[in-house]
């Protein structure tokens, strides 16, 4: 029990440290319009350079009423994706049940507890991605009026680990230990 404490202390700790640090940085920080932004953003190897920001604007189709959100079995459902892409399970046995039991709270980690359907800045060393492109450790924090959501990822060799709201706003958790190799093109041919 005193190790969960421990735990959740730790990770209160954190959370607020990234939150200050992100807010001091996007204070210092000139971005250019959301639509130009994506593109301007480019992965840098250091590490000590200053964070950016990345602006998240919702698909029109992302609009819920709290009604809906409030609604316990729309949260196991997919919104975005409310039917099986036609590669998926092609000619197999509950192709459509198999499609929701993959990602059951979708709907919840996106809508509900997450703010994809709100327009939201996201601070961080790499903003607009989940992991830092080199390696390593990568942070952020979504800015939605004034709630501050963080999100902290380490990714080395085949290890990845990530807790926090992603890039679009969803909420996340990720403990992996053994990822896939990426492939490698063969020799000769």
């Amino acid at each position: 029990m005193k190790s969960g404490r421990s735990l959740l202390i730790g990770a209160l700790l954190t959370a607020i440290l990234v939150g200050r640090a992100s807010s001091q940085a996007a204070e210092t920080t000139n971005s250019p319009p959301s639509e130009q932004l994506a593109e301007t953003l480019a992965s840098s190897p250091s590490t000590n350079e200053s964070p950016t920001v990345f602006r998240h604007i919702p698909k029109p189709s992302q609009k819920f009423s709290t009604w809906k959100k409030l609604y316990p079995v729309w949260w196991f459902g997919n919104a975005d994706d409310p039917v099986p892409p036609p590669g998926y399970r092609k000619g197999k046995c509950c192709r459509t049940f198999m499609w929701y039991t993959r990602n059951p709270f979708h709907n919840f980690d996106h809508y509900v507890i997450g703010i994809g359907d709100k327009h939201f800045t996201r601070v961080g060393r790499f903003p607009d991605r989940q992991a830092n492109p080199n390696g390593g450790w990568n942070w952020a924090v979504c800015r939605y009026r004034n709630l501050r959501l963080p999100f902290v990822d380490y990714q080395r060799g085949r290890f990845e680990f990530y807790f926090g709201w992603r890039n679009g706003g969803n909420f996340g958790t990720k403990l992996n230990f053994a990822q896939k190799r990426p492939a490698t093109p063969k020799k000769g041919a």
